[in-house]
Protein backbone atom coordinates (compact mmCIF):
# COMPACT_ATOMS: atom_id res chain seq x y z
CA UNK A 1 0.00 0.00 0.00
CA UNK A 2 1.30 3.34 -0.61
CA UNK A 3 -0.24 6.69 -0.15
CA UNK A 4 -0.77 9.79 -2.28
CA UNK A 5 -0.98 13.36 -2.06
CA UNK A 6 -4.42 13.19 -2.14
CA UNK A 7 -5.90 11.74 1.41
CA UNK A 8 -8.64 9.69 -0.47
CA UNK A 9 -6.47 7.69 -2.70
CA UNK A 10 -4.41 4.96 -1.54
CA UNK A 11 -2.04 2.70 -4.10
CA UNK A 12 -3.14 -0.62 -3.10
CA UNK A 13 -1.44 -4.34 -2.79
CA UNK A 14 -3.67 -6.09 -5.21
CA UNK A 15 -3.85 -10.28 -5.24
CA UNK A 16 -5.00 -12.18 -8.28
CA UNK A 17 -5.11 -16.18 -8.59
CA UNK A 18 -1.65 -17.38 -9.94
CA UNK A 19 -1.19 -17.68 -13.59
CA UNK A 20 -3.13 -20.57 -14.94
CA UNK A 21 -6.09 -20.43 -12.96
CA UNK A 22 -9.41 -20.40 -14.95
CA UNK A 23 -10.30 -17.05 -14.54
CA UNK A 24 -13.82 -17.27 -16.02
CA UNK A 25 -14.60 -20.06 -13.22
CA UNK A 26 -12.68 -17.49 -10.67
CA UNK A 27 -14.85 -13.99 -11.34
CA UNK A 28 -18.08 -14.08 -9.92
CA UNK A 29 -20.64 -11.44 -9.87
CA UNK A 30 -21.05 -8.95 -6.82
CA UNK A 31 -23.06 -11.04 -4.00
CA UNK A 32 -25.87 -8.13 -3.83
CA UNK A 33 -27.62 -9.29 -7.52
CA UNK A 34 -30.19 -11.74 -8.89
CA UNK A 35 -31.34 -11.83 -4.88
CA UNK A 36 -34.92 -12.98 -5.72
CA UNK A 37 -33.13 -15.99 -8.54
CA UNK A 38 -31.39 -18.65 -6.34
CA UNK A 39 -31.25 -20.40 -10.20
CA UNK A 40 -28.92 -17.85 -11.23
CA UNK A 41 -26.50 -19.02 -8.54
CA UNK A 42 -27.28 -22.33 -8.63
CA UNK A 43 -25.91 -21.99 -12.26
CA UNK A 44 -22.42 -20.36 -10.82
CA UNK A 45 -22.21 -23.53 -8.31
CA UNK A 46 -22.30 -25.98 -11.37
CA UNK A 47 -20.01 -23.99 -13.61
CA UNK A 48 -17.76 -23.50 -10.49
CA UNK A 49 -17.73 -27.11 -9.67
CA UNK A 50 -14.36 -28.19 -7.51
CA UNK A 51 -12.38 -25.03 -9.68
CA UNK A 52 -10.66 -21.93 -7.09
CA UNK A 53 -13.57 -19.00 -7.31
CA UNK A 54 -14.84 -16.44 -5.74
CA UNK A 55 -17.81 -17.75 -5.40
CA UNK A 56 -16.11 -19.66 -2.25
CA UNK A 57 -15.81 -17.10 -0.58
CA UNK A 58 -18.58 -14.18 -0.33
CA UNK A 59 -22.15 -14.68 0.66
CA UNK A 60 -24.34 -14.12 -2.35
CA UNK A 61 -27.42 -12.38 -0.38
CA UNK A 62 -29.98 -14.64 -2.11
CA UNK A 63 -28.90 -16.99 0.55
CA UNK A 64 -30.21 -14.35 3.75
CA UNK A 65 -34.08 -15.01 2.27
CA UNK A 66 -33.86 -18.88 2.14
CA UNK A 67 -31.58 -20.22 4.65
CA UNK A 68 -32.04 -20.31 8.85
CA UNK A 69 -29.52 -18.15 10.95
CA UNK A 70 -27.76 -21.22 11.55
CA UNK A 71 -26.94 -21.85 7.75
CA UNK A 72 -25.89 -18.49 7.62
CA UNK A 73 -23.32 -18.80 10.05
CA UNK A 74 -22.18 -22.45 8.90
CA UNK A 75 -21.85 -20.09 5.44
CA UNK A 76 -19.45 -17.34 7.18
CA UNK A 77 -17.41 -20.25 8.71
CA UNK A 78 -16.93 -21.95 5.00
CA UNK A 79 -15.60 -18.59 3.83
CA UNK A 80 -13.12 -18.22 6.53
CA UNK A 81 -11.77 -21.65 5.75
CA UNK A 82 -11.71 -21.10 2.58
CA UNK A 83 -10.20 -18.00 2.82
CA UNK A 84 -7.31 -19.98 4.53
CA UNK A 85 -7.54 -22.41 2.22
CA UNK A 86 -6.75 -20.66 -1.02
CA UNK A 87 -3.86 -18.34 1.40
CA UNK A 88 -1.96 -21.76 2.45
CA UNK A 89 -2.64 -23.19 -1.13
CA UNK A 90 -0.78 -20.29 -3.05
CA UNK A 91 -3.72 -20.04 -4.45
CA UNK A 92 -3.15 -15.86 -4.93
CA UNK A 93 0.32 -14.73 -6.66
CA UNK A 94 2.39 -12.15 -4.80
CA UNK A 95 0.43 -8.94 -4.59
CA UNK A 96 0.99 -5.93 -7.20
CA UNK A 97 1.61 -2.72 -6.28
CA UNK A 98 -0.28 -0.01 -8.35
CA UNK A 99 -3.85 0.63 -10.15
CA UNK A 100 -5.28 -1.57 -12.48
CA UNK A 101 -7.36 0.11 -15.17
CA UNK A 102 -10.31 -2.63 -16.22
CA UNK A 103 -12.25 -2.80 -19.31
CA UNK A 104 -15.30 -4.76 -19.19
CA UNK A 105 -17.55 -5.48 -22.33
CA UNK A 106 -20.92 -6.57 -22.55
CA UNK A 107 -23.77 -7.16 -25.15
CA UNK A 108 -25.38 -3.88 -24.05
CA UNK A 109 -22.09 -2.00 -24.30
CA UNK A 110 -18.33 -2.58 -25.76
CA UNK A 111 -16.21 -0.85 -23.28
CA UNK A 112 -16.55 0.36 -19.42
CA UNK A 113 -13.20 1.48 -18.41
CA UNK A 114 -12.19 2.33 -14.72
CA UNK A 115 -9.77 2.24 -12.51
CA UNK A 116 -8.94 -0.28 -9.11
CA UNK A 117 -7.35 1.92 -6.46
CA UNK A 118 -7.82 1.62 -2.63
CA UNK A 119 -9.61 4.42 -0.31
CA UNK A 120 -8.79 5.44 2.54
CA UNK A 121 -12.11 4.90 5.01
CA UNK A 122 -11.31 8.01 6.92
CA UNK A 123 -12.12 10.41 3.92
CA UNK A 124 -16.02 8.17 3.48
CA UNK A 125 -18.92 9.39 5.11
CA UNK A 126 -22.02 8.56 4.22
CA UNK A 127 -24.01 10.79 6.56
CA UNK A 128 -25.89 13.11 4.44
CA UNK A 129 -24.34 16.71 4.09
CA UNK A 130 -21.27 15.96 4.82
CA UNK A 131 -18.36 17.42 2.91
CA UNK A 132 -15.72 14.32 2.52
CA UNK A 133 -13.73 13.84 -0.40
CA UNK A 134 -15.80 9.89 -0.46
CA UNK A 135 -19.64 10.83 -0.13
CA UNK A 136 -22.39 7.89 -0.09
CA UNK A 137 -25.02 8.84 -3.34
CA UNK A 138 -28.53 7.65 -0.97
CA UNK A 139 -29.28 7.00 2.11
CA UNK A 140 -27.59 4.49 4.36
CA UNK A 141 -29.58 1.61 5.96
CA UNK A 142 -28.56 1.42 9.22
CA UNK A 143 -29.62 -2.22 9.78
CA UNK A 144 -27.73 -3.63 6.22
CA UNK A 145 -24.51 -3.34 8.02
CA UNK A 146 -23.62 -5.38 11.06
CA UNK A 147 -24.18 -8.77 8.75
CA UNK A 148 -22.10 -7.05 6.33
CA UNK A 149 -19.56 -6.16 9.21
CA UNK A 150 -19.74 -9.37 10.36
CA UNK A 151 -18.10 -11.67 6.79
CA UNK A 152 -15.34 -8.82 6.79
CA UNK A 153 -14.41 -9.50 10.47
CA UNK A 154 -13.65 -13.17 9.92
CA UNK A 155 -12.29 -12.69 6.55
CA UNK A 156 -8.75 -11.85 5.92
CA UNK A 157 -8.67 -10.86 2.28
CA UNK A 158 -11.84 -8.64 1.09
CA UNK A 159 -12.94 -8.88 -2.93
CA UNK A 160 -14.94 -5.56 -3.98
CA UNK A 161 -18.02 -4.76 -5.64
CA UNK A 162 -17.88 -1.10 -4.59
CA UNK A 163 -18.09 0.98 -7.23
CA UNK A 164 -16.82 4.90 -7.17
CA UNK A 165 -17.80 7.75 -9.79
CA UNK A 166 -16.27 10.16 -10.34
CA UNK A 167 -16.33 13.80 -12.52
CA UNK A 168 -14.31 13.86 -15.22
CA UNK A 169 -15.93 14.75 -18.97
CA UNK A 170 -12.67 15.41 -20.74
CA UNK A 171 -12.06 11.65 -20.10
CA UNK A 172 -8.68 12.57 -18.71
CA UNK A 173 -7.70 10.33 -16.29
CA UNK A 174 -7.81 7.19 -17.95
CA UNK A 175 -7.23 8.40 -21.16
CA UNK A 176 -3.55 9.23 -20.21
CA UNK A 177 -3.08 6.15 -18.20
CA UNK A 178 -3.74 4.46 -21.31
CA UNK A 179 -1.20 6.43 -23.41
CA UNK A 180 1.48 4.83 -21.31
CA UNK A 181 0.71 1.40 -22.27
CA UNK A 182 0.23 -0.61 -19.27
CA UNK A 183 0.71 -4.11 -19.18
CA UNK A 184 -2.20 -6.42 -19.56
CA UNK A 185 -2.29 -8.53 -16.32
CA UNK A 186 -5.93 -10.37 -16.75
CA UNK A 187 -8.38 -11.29 -20.10
CA UNK A 188 -10.47 -13.28 -19.45
CA UNK A 189 -14.67 -14.01 -19.98
CA UNK A 190 -17.21 -13.68 -17.96
CA UNK A 191 -19.64 -16.57 -16.41
CA UNK A 192 -23.46 -16.75 -17.59
CA UNK A 193 -22.89 -14.39 -20.62
CA UNK A 194 -21.81 -11.01 -18.39
CA UNK A 195 -19.12 -10.27 -21.28
CA UNK A 196 -15.34 -9.84 -21.32
CA UNK A 197 -12.73 -7.82 -18.96
CA UNK A 198 -9.06 -6.63 -19.38
CA UNK A 199 -6.93 -5.64 -16.26
CA UNK A 200 -3.60 -3.54 -17.37
CA UNK A 201 -0.75 -2.76 -14.42
CA UNK A 202 0.03 1.11 -13.73
CA UNK A 203 2.95 0.24 -11.62
CA UNK A 204 3.32 2.57 -8.34
CA UNK A 205 6.45 4.87 -8.56
CA UNK A 206 5.85 4.93 -12.21
CA UNK A 207 4.74 8.64 -14.16
CA UNK A 208 1.89 6.92 -15.04
CA UNK A 209 0.61 6.36 -11.48
CA UNK A 210 1.46 9.37 -10.44
CA UNK A 211 -0.21 11.22 -13.85
CA UNK A 212 -3.38 9.29 -12.28
CA UNK A 213 -2.96 10.78 -8.98
CA UNK A 214 -2.31 13.94 -10.30
CA UNK A 215 -5.40 13.54 -12.90
CA UNK A 216 -7.62 12.94 -9.88
CA UNK A 217 -6.39 15.60 -7.63
CA UNK A 218 -7.48 17.87 -10.66
CA UNK A 219 -11.33 16.92 -10.57
CA UNK A 220 -11.24 17.43 -6.67
CA UNK A 221 -14.62 19.75 -6.58
CA UNK A 222 -14.88 23.44 -4.78
CA UNK A 223 -17.29 21.46 -2.33
CA UNK A 224 -14.62 19.23 -1.39
CA UNK A 225 -15.97 15.92 -2.80
CA UNK A 226 -13.63 13.86 -5.33
CA UNK A 227 -16.25 10.36 -5.39
CA UNK A 228 -19.46 9.34 -5.50
CA UNK A 229 -20.71 6.09 -4.17
CA UNK A 230 -22.43 4.86 -7.16
CA UNK A 231 -22.63 1.23 -6.39
CA UNK A 232 -22.00 -1.21 -2.83
CA UNK A 233 -22.28 1.81 -0.84
CA UNK A 234 -23.17 -0.55 1.95
CA UNK A 235 -20.06 -2.60 1.70
CA UNK A 236 -18.18 0.82 1.59
CA UNK A 237 -20.06 1.54 5.20
CA UNK A 238 -19.16 -2.00 6.46
CA UNK A 239 -16.00 -1.45 5.71
CA UNK A 240 -15.25 1.37 7.71
CA UNK A 241 -17.75 0.49 10.49
CA UNK A 242 -15.12 -2.84 10.29
CA UNK A 243 -12.08 -0.36 10.73
CA UNK A 244 -13.91 2.03 13.74
CA UNK A 245 -14.26 -1.31 15.82
CA UNK A 246 -10.30 -2.24 14.71
CA UNK A 247 -9.30 0.74 15.70
CA UNK A 248 -10.04 0.39 19.36
CA UNK A 249 -7.99 -2.76 19.24
CA UNK A 250 -4.77 -1.45 17.91
CA UNK A 251 -1.83 1.00 18.88
CA UNK A 252 -1.58 4.01 17.49
CA UNK A 253 1.50 3.47 15.74
CA UNK A 254 -0.40 1.63 13.55
CA UNK A 255 -3.50 3.73 12.95
CA UNK A 256 -2.11 5.28 9.67
CA UNK A 257 -1.05 1.62 8.09
CA UNK A 258 -3.03 -0.94 8.86
CA UNK A 259 -4.72 -2.81 6.07
CA UNK A 260 -8.12 -2.71 7.72
CA UNK A 261 -8.38 1.23 7.24
CA UNK A 262 -8.39 1.39 3.22
CA UNK A 263 -10.90 -0.25 0.95
CA UNK A 264 -10.06 -1.67 -2.57
CA UNK A 265 -12.64 -0.30 -5.23
CA UNK A 266 -13.25 0.54 -8.74
CA UNK A 267 -13.62 4.68 -9.85
CA UNK A 268 -15.44 5.04 -13.14
CA UNK A 269 -15.68 7.96 -14.64
CA UNK A 270 -19.56 8.78 -14.48
CA UNK A 271 -19.19 10.20 -18.33
CA UNK A 272 -18.04 6.69 -19.45
CA UNK A 273 -20.08 5.88 -22.68
CA UNK A 274 -20.60 2.49 -21.42
CA UNK A 275 -21.90 3.63 -18.15
CA UNK A 276 -26.06 3.79 -18.02
CA UNK A 277 -27.62 5.72 -15.72
CA UNK A 278 -31.84 4.51 -15.54
CA UNK A 279 -34.83 5.55 -13.28
CA UNK A 280 -36.18 3.71 -10.90
CA UNK A 281 -39.93 4.47 -11.39
CA UNK A 282 -42.59 3.88 -8.53
CA UNK A 283 -45.78 1.67 -8.30
CA UNK A 284 -48.54 2.91 -6.06
CA UNK A 285 -50.76 -0.22 -4.80
CA UNK A 286 -54.12 0.29 -3.35
CA UNK A 287 -55.25 2.82 -4.68
CA UNK A 288 -57.35 4.30 -7.47
CA UNK A 289 -55.71 6.80 -10.54
CA UNK A 290 -58.50 8.94 -9.40
CA UNK A 291 -57.79 8.67 -5.85
CA UNK A 292 -53.86 9.14 -6.07
CA UNK A 293 -54.34 11.90 -8.62
CA UNK A 294 -57.09 13.74 -5.66
CA UNK A 295 -53.94 12.94 -3.28
CA UNK A 296 -51.83 14.55 -5.66
CA UNK A 297 -53.13 17.92 -5.98
CA UNK A 298 -53.99 18.40 -2.37
CA UNK A 299 -50.48 17.27 -1.42
CA UNK A 300 -48.49 19.58 -4.32
CA UNK A 301 -51.29 22.65 -3.60
CA UNK A 302 -48.65 24.49 -2.34
CA UNK A 303 -45.91 23.94 -5.13
CA UNK A 304 -47.51 25.88 -7.66
CA UNK A 305 -49.19 22.66 -9.09
CA UNK A 306 -49.73 23.22 -12.69
CA UNK A 307 -46.98 25.75 -13.63
CA UNK A 308 -44.17 25.31 -15.85
CA UNK A 309 -41.28 23.42 -14.51
CA UNK A 310 -40.55 20.04 -12.63
CA UNK A 311 -42.88 17.44 -13.97
CA UNK A 312 -44.10 13.45 -13.14
CA UNK A 313 -46.13 11.00 -15.38
CA UNK A 314 -49.12 8.81 -13.55
CA UNK A 315 -50.13 5.99 -15.69
CA UNK A 316 -52.71 3.56 -14.67
CA UNK A 317 -55.28 1.33 -17.05
CA UNK A 318 -57.31 2.64 -19.27
CA UNK A 319 -56.70 6.12 -18.22
CA UNK A 320 -54.91 8.69 -20.51
CA UNK A 321 -51.49 9.41 -18.99
CA UNK A 322 -51.56 12.56 -16.80
CA UNK A 323 -48.50 14.67 -16.53
CA UNK A 324 -47.87 16.33 -13.06
CA UNK A 325 -45.87 19.82 -13.07
CA UNK A 326 -44.77 21.75 -10.23
CA UNK A 327 -43.29 25.44 -10.65
CA UNK A 328 -41.65 25.35 -7.00
CA UNK A 329 -41.12 22.07 -6.15
CA UNK A 330 -40.22 20.34 -2.65
CA UNK A 331 -36.88 18.87 -3.96
CA UNK A 332 -34.64 19.34 -7.16
CA UNK A 333 -35.39 16.40 -8.33
CA UNK A 334 -38.61 14.81 -9.38
CA UNK A 335 -38.48 11.66 -7.75
CA UNK A 336 -37.39 13.63 -4.72
CA UNK A 337 -40.56 15.42 -4.64
CA UNK A 338 -42.67 11.83 -5.77
CA UNK A 339 -40.49 10.22 -2.77
CA UNK A 340 -41.73 12.92 -0.67
CA UNK A 341 -45.20 12.39 -0.95
CA UNK A 342 -45.19 9.04 -0.74
CA UNK A 343 -43.52 9.05 2.65
CA UNK A 344 -45.53 11.60 4.02
CA UNK A 345 -48.63 9.70 2.80
CA UNK A 346 -47.71 7.08 3.81
CA UNK A 347 -48.31 5.05 0.76
CA UNK A 348 -48.16 1.41 -0.17
CA UNK A 349 -45.21 1.41 -2.96
CA UNK A 350 -43.03 -0.69 -4.93
CA UNK A 351 -39.70 1.10 -6.94
CA UNK A 352 -39.21 -0.44 -10.61
CA UNK A 353 -37.00 -0.84 -13.29
CA UNK A 354 -38.51 0.22 -17.21
CA UNK A 355 -41.57 1.78 -18.25
CA UNK A 356 -42.84 -0.98 -19.41
CA UNK A 357 -43.18 -2.92 -16.32
CA UNK A 358 -44.58 -0.35 -14.72
CA UNK A 359 -47.80 -0.44 -16.94
CA UNK A 360 -47.70 -4.04 -16.60
CA UNK A 361 -48.22 -3.39 -12.94
CA UNK A 362 -50.69 -0.06 -13.09
CA UNK A 363 -53.35 -1.97 -13.41
CA UNK A 364 -56.44 -2.66 -11.22
CA UNK A 365 -56.17 -0.65 -7.95
CA UNK A 366 -52.98 0.66 -8.57
CA UNK A 367 -51.01 3.62 -10.29
CA UNK A 368 -47.89 4.03 -11.88
CA UNK A 369 -45.83 7.09 -11.52
CA UNK A 370 -42.89 7.43 -14.21
CA UNK A 371 -40.04 9.85 -13.26
CA UNK A 372 -37.26 11.23 -15.61
CA UNK A 373 -34.06 10.21 -14.81
CA UNK A 374 -31.23 12.01 -13.97
CA UNK A 375 -28.63 14.01 -15.58
CA UNK A 376 -24.48 13.02 -15.45
CA UNK A 377 -24.00 16.56 -15.93
CA UNK A 378 -25.87 17.96 -12.65
CA UNK A 379 -25.18 14.56 -10.38
CA UNK A 380 -22.38 15.65 -8.43
CA UNK A 381 -24.00 19.19 -8.15
CA UNK A 382 -27.13 17.56 -6.84
CA UNK A 383 -25.01 15.32 -4.08
CA UNK A 384 -23.19 18.68 -3.05
CA UNK A 385 -26.58 20.68 -2.72
CA UNK A 386 -29.00 17.91 -1.40
CA UNK A 387 -26.58 15.95 0.25
CA UNK A 388 -27.94 12.02 -1.26
CA UNK A 389 -30.38 11.22 -3.38
CA UNK A 390 -33.86 10.28 -2.25
CA UNK A 391 -33.89 5.99 -2.01
CA UNK A 392 -34.55 4.35 -5.33
CA UNK A 393 -33.25 6.88 -7.72
CA UNK A 394 -31.59 5.50 -10.10
CA UNK A 395 -29.56 2.25 -11.25
CA UNK A 396 -26.37 1.70 -12.61
CA UNK A 397 -27.14 -0.51 -15.96
CA UNK A 398 -28.24 -3.86 -15.85
CA UNK A 399 -27.79 -6.59 -13.42
CA UNK A 400 -25.40 -8.63 -15.82
CA UNK A 401 -22.91 -5.71 -16.09
CA UNK A 402 -22.55 -5.16 -12.58
CA UNK A 403 -18.92 -5.87 -10.72
CA UNK A 404 -17.31 -9.32 -10.63
CA UNK A 405 -15.69 -10.08 -8.28
CA UNK A 406 -12.02 -11.26 -9.13
CA UNK A 407 -9.09 -8.86 -7.54
CA UNK A 408 -8.58 -9.18 -3.72
CA UNK A 409 -6.53 -7.44 -0.85
CA UNK A 410 -5.32 -8.44 2.34
CA UNK A 411 -7.69 -6.67 5.44
CA UNK A 412 -5.78 -8.34 8.12
CA UNK A 413 -1.64 -7.90 9.09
Amino acid sequence: MKKTNIPAVVIPDVLLPHEGTDLQKWAVIACDQYTSEPEYWNECDRFVGSAPSALRIVLPEVKLGIESEEEINNDLKDIASNIDKYISEGIWADPLEGFIITDRATSLHPSRRGIMLAVDLETYDFTPGNKALIRATEGTVLSRIPPRVKIRANAKVELPHIMLLYDDPEDKVISNALATNPEVIYDTDLMQGSGHITGRLVKAGTPAADGIVNDLSSLISADGLLFAVGDGNHSLASAKAHWENVKKTISSDMLDTHPARFALAEAVNIHDKGLDFEPIHRVIFDISFDEFMDKASSYFKANGLGEDGQSFTVVAEGKEDARVTLGNPPHTLAVGSVQKMIDDLGLNCDYIHGEDSVRKLATGNAVGILVPGISKDTFFETIETEGVFPRKTFSMGEAFEKRFYLEARKITL
